[in-house]
C-alpha cells in the first residue's frame, strides 16, 4: 500500500486536506483515459461487480459535464482497470 498513499481517489473533494487512501479500505488504480491514475474505491463490491467494471462520471471526458468513463479488470492483472472508452 505504500506505493498507493500519496495517489487520489476518485470521488474525493478536491479541498480535501487527505484525498488518499484509507486504511481498510480496498482499491483499483484507473489506467489511461480522463481518470488516469485516480484510485478507485471498490470496498464491498461483489465478484461480479468487480469482474464487470464501471461506468464513472467525469467531467473531463470526451463528453463533457455528465459523461461517463469506462473501466474494466485488465487480463492478468485484475488490480489495474484500463480505461474502455467514454460515453455521454
Amino acid at each position: 500500500m505504500d506505493e498507493l498513499i500519496r495517489r487520489r481517489v476518485y470521488g474525493a473533494d478536491h479541498d480535501d486536506p487527505d484525498p488518499g487512501p484509507r486504511p481498510g479500505r480496498v482499491y483499483r488504480e484507473l489506467c489511461a483515459g480522463p481518470l488516469d491514475g485516480l484510485l478507485l474505491d471498490v470496498t464491498g463490491w461483489t465478484d461480479e461487480e468487480l469482474g464487470t467494471g464501471a461506468m464513472l462520471v467525469t467531467e473531463i471526458g470526451a463528453y463533457g459535464p455528465g459523461g461517463r468513463a469506462g473501466y474494466g479488470p485488465r487480463a492478468g492483472d485484475p488490480r489495474r482497470w484500463d480505461w474502455e472508452g467514454d460515453s455521454p
